[in-house]
């Protein structure tokens, strides 16, 4: 102990220190029957510990859950004070899991994902729960501090589900709307109450033997009835005693209720520290956590960690927060005790021990803990300020409850008062799509953007700009957003790290908006430079969540390029969501129906379908109306592909619906429109087609799409001269065309033109043409759709193109190789990962030097590998070893 100050000896049986019980320290008593009651109570499925402040809740816990015990596992997790984050609560308890099952190295690890209630974090907690093969308790302290009332009511759940072996406790001021009746009735709850939790006079009488404190029995039985067993007023009793000149006096001395025994017993523990102890808890009990260091700083003094220590050493009411013992908290009802005397003693203090807390947290970037400070020193305009300025990256940080209950927290004048409280207003609305309210609160923000002090101007502007583009971009406004981008600041030099930090998140969040943007407007490339610049300063901030939705559009904004990177990069994009547990996030969705697309456009229907059915489970019907229009444009290539019109034509008319509700066009409107009145027509629905086709205007008219769709028309009004008039413009390249689809069905749409009218070498030479289009990529679905494959079975058989010919054959009459019910065949001699690198790029029609090339190996290696892989599988030339390769399964079926 650090000489200079004292701290008084150990009543261990008393409520919450939150350190171990089973050091074997001096002064402890173990409360054996109440642990063994509890002992008993938790093999029922969910123990309720529910009492008073100062009844012993978190010593009870702490105890019990202390003791060596090799054949179980405890998740040990005390509630924060005020968390109205669920989130928050959820990853904070999945941590506790992991570290109680030794896996806190294994799986992703934990992020927050921004706008989630926490429920998918809450099903990873129960899949760790379940895996355990030992006995799994879980104990969660204050609950009640927990004020968000979705966690409340997915713990409920939690509990009610919990598997055979796995047990909960749970500890409570208040009983929580668990809805624990179920359990209630079946004989699976157990309840601990207040009065189970009071000393008996022999547990009194050994707590004071334990800490050396000499009372005759009368003494020692009034004591007991003074302080009714209350175990805080038990524990004040015998710190203030240690050492008492006259300790019977002092019993005789106070009564009442257990507020006033615990007021009478706070002064006279207080009154026996040493000053700068007596200094360092009065005004360190405004925080609900600290260190050595903000206590340091709070004091005026120095040694303030090892006196937080002894404290605790010394169960007085000091609790460790961390394995390191950096950090401590009060015992709530201490605390609160304190409290009261600080303002009792040292009100006019008050306001400034605030704003150096405030100070403190700020300058070590917990700007909620800062706002909550200033707002309790009355300083609202600094709180207003350092909230706006933290908005975003307390959203991004889960936080977004926490932000609306500082909102809150501000006196209503103060909002007219403060126009920069409209930027925090705003972001609170986008995260709750109220996107009108957010619009007004914009405009305020931007009004009060230009009064500012300039040193503060930047930021503000920054912030207002990136809410601005999440704005346009969630009302599908992309004329706006581009008109934001170009007022876009850029980063500046000689920021301090929480600005540079605070510039990145807004950065990093408008980089993405645009990027996301510009795909759905199809300007591809500058959309590819803006993710990939958004996911690049996203990983440097450490915004995984940000990096995974900028990858997750990655996928699309590449469509323009090549399959072989669409897939690639969708590919990456699932990988990592998949390491943060975000599979099944609205925030990956981009990527998995990209990814879908590109499996149902090579024939891959069944793999595509599945990734196509994850993307509609995690797209929400509020959701990005972008998004949401993809999904069902995809969600339409599947049953067409199948012959399922009628199916596909409610999937384009959704999308229709989507589109109509947006501020701007989507790019994608055009295959929409096309594929709609080719469905129409398809279906003999030729009129309405017709009908489709009059409302648009000259411009949308003449695009590629378009015109294709008209050729459909023709071709069921069986005119197949007219059919290839409107074909013309997209085929000679003067009809624009947003799609890569596009100029393949148009050859394929001549072909069965050229067909009717009777000039079957025509027809052949549209096919090749559509082949050669659709070879690099295996594109199959345009043959499927337009129904040309039929002319396929009628080419001559020196046609380059036999493998895709094959594959398109195969998927047509439901033969693909490798099939549910066909095992893969198994090659002669296993691949080596070179060789099979070099196999990939068999299908394209790439040549050996160009192969080499994107390999960077020479020639020679080429050749070599080809050689053995022929070897291996079995095959005479490239064609034959690509086909060997997908019965195998070691190329994708349809795919390169």
């Amino acid at each position: 102990m650090a000489e200079g100050h004292r701290v008084t000896p150990d009543p261990r049986a008393a409520a919450g220190s939150g350190r171990s019980a089973g050091r074997g320290r001096p002064g402890l008593i173990g409360r054996r029957d109440l642990v063994a009651a509890l002992d008993r109570a938790a093999e029922k499925q969910v123990t309720l510990v529910s009492a008073p402040a100062g009844s012993g809740k978190t010593s009870l816990l702490r105890t019990w859950a202390d003791r060596p015990d090799q054949d179980r596992r405890i998740a040990f997790l005390s509630v924060r004070p005020g968390q109205r984050d669920g989130q928050l609560f959820w990853l904070a308890l999945l941590d506790a899991v992991r570290a109680a099952a030794g896996t806190e190295d294994v799986g992703e690890p934990s992020a927050v994902t921004p706008g989630s209630d926490g429920g998918a974090v809450m099903d990873k907690a129960l899949a760790e729960i379940t895996a355990s093969p030992k006995p799994f308790y879980l104990v969660i302290d204050d609950l009640h501090e927990l004020g968000s009332a979705p966690a409340v009511e997915q713990l409920g759940t939690l509990l009610t589900t919990l598997p055979q072996g796995a047990h909960a406790i749970v500890a409570t001021r208040r009983d929580p709307s668990l809805r624990l009746h179920k359990l209630r009735l079946a004989g699976e709850l157990a309840e601990i109450r207040a009065a189970q939790l009071r000393f008996t006079e022999a547990e009194t009488r050994e707590l004071l033997a334990a800490t050396k404190i000499v009372l005759p029995d009368p003494v020692a039985d009034r004591l007991h009835h003074r302080t009714e067993g209350w175990a805080a007023g038990l524990r004040l009793a015998v710190l203030s005693l240690a050492g008492h000149p006259d300790p019977e006096r002092f019993v005789a001395q106070f009564s009442g209720s257990h507020r006033t025994v615990a007021e009478y017993l706070l002064a006279e523990m207080l009154e026996r520290q040493p000053p700068h102890v007596q200094r360092l808890l009065l005004r360190t009990s405004l925080l609900d956590r600290v260190n050595g260091e903000l206590a340091d700083l709070l004091t005026g003094a120095t040694g303030s960690e090892r006196i937080l220590l002894d404290l605790e050493d010394a169960n007085a009411f000091v609790v460790a927060l961390d394995p390191g013992r950096t950090w401590f908290r009060y015992h709530h009802m201490f605390g609160d005790l304190l409290r009261l005397e600080l303002r009792r003693t040292l009100p006019g203090n008050i306001p400034e021990l605030h704003r150096l807390a405030a100070r403190w947290f700020a300058e070590h970037a917990q700007a909620a803990d800062a706002v909550r400070h200033l707002q309790a020193a009355g300083d609202w305009a600094d709180a207003a300020h350092l909230l706006a300025e933290h908005t975003v990256s307390l959203t991004l940080d889960g936080q977004a409850g926490t932000v609306v209950a500082l909102l809150h927290a501000f006196p209503v004048r103060t909002g007219e008062e403060r126009p920069e409280l409209a930027l925090v207003h705003a972001n609170a609305d986008l995260h709750q799509h109220r996107l009108d309210e957010a619009q007004a609160h914009l405009d305020i923000a931007r009004s009060y953007a230009g009064t500012t002090a300039p040193d503060r101007r930047p930021r503000l502007r920054m912030a207002i700009a990136s809410l601005d583009l999440l704005l346009a971009r969630l009302r599908g406004h992309f004329d706006a957003v581009f008109e934001q981008a170009d007022a876009l600041p850029s980063p500046s030099t000689g920021q301090s790290t929480t600005e540079v930090a605070l510039a990145g998140d807004l950065r990093a969040l408008a980089l993405l908006n645009l990027g996301v943007t510009e795909a759905w407007s199809l300007r591809l490339d500058d959309s590819e430079r803006h993710l990939l610049e958004g996911a690049a300063l996203a990983h440097d901030i450490g915004r995984p969540y940000l990096e995974v939705a900028c990858l997750a559009h990655l996928g699309f904004a590449s469509d323009n390029r090549s399959f072989t990177l669409v897939r690639r990069r969708c590919e990456e994009a699932l990988a990592l969501a998949d390491r943060y547990g975000w599979g099944a996030e609205p925030v990956i969705v981009p990527a998995q129906v990209s990814f879908a697309g590109t499996l149902i456009c090579t024939g891959e229907f069944d793999l595509g379908q599945q990734w196509l059915d994850r993307a509609r489970r995690a797209t929400q019907s509020d959701g990005e109306p972008g998004v949401r229009l993809l999904v069902h444009l995809v969600s339409a290539m599947l049953p067409a592909a199948r012959g399922q019109l009628h199916e596909t034509l409610a999937e384009l008319r959704a999308a229709e619906q989507v589109q109509s509700h947006m501020r701007g066009e989507h790019g994608l409107w055009s295959r929409v429109t096309g594929w709609t009145v080719a469905t129409q027509a398809r279906l003999g629905m030729v009129d309405q087609a017709r009908t489709t086709l009059a409302a648009l205007d000259e411009r949308r008219a003449a695009t590629g799409e378009i015109r294709t769709a008209a050729a459909v028309i023709r071709l069921a009004e069986q005119d197949p001269a007219g059919a290839r008039r409107e074909l013309r413009p997209v085929l000679d390249g003067t009809a624009p065309v947003n799609s890569f689809l596009t100029p393949i069905e148009a050859h394929l749409l001549d072909a069965l033109a050229c067909r009717d009218l009777g000039d079957e070498r025509a027809a052949g030479t549209a096919v090749e043409q559509a082949l050669n289009l659709a070879e690099a990529d295996r594109m199959i679905l345009p043959f499927v759709m337009t129904g040309a494959w039929e002319l396929l079975e009628t080419l001559p058989q020196r046609t380059s193109h036999a493998a895709l010919v094959s594959d398109i054959l195969d998927v047509v009459r439901g033969t693909a190789t490798g099939g549910p019910d066909r095992p893969p065949p198994v090659p002669v001699e296993n691949l080596s990962p070179s060789e099979l690198r070099v196999l990939r790029y068999l299908p394209t029609n790439l040549t050996r030097p160009e192969i080499a090339g994107e390999l960077s190996v020479s020639l020679n290696t080429v050749n070599t590998h080809i050689r053995r892989i022929y070897a291996k599988l079995g095959a005479g030339d490239r064609s034959s070893a690509v086909q060997r390769g997908r019965e195998l399964r070691l190329l994708s079926n349809g795919r390169g």
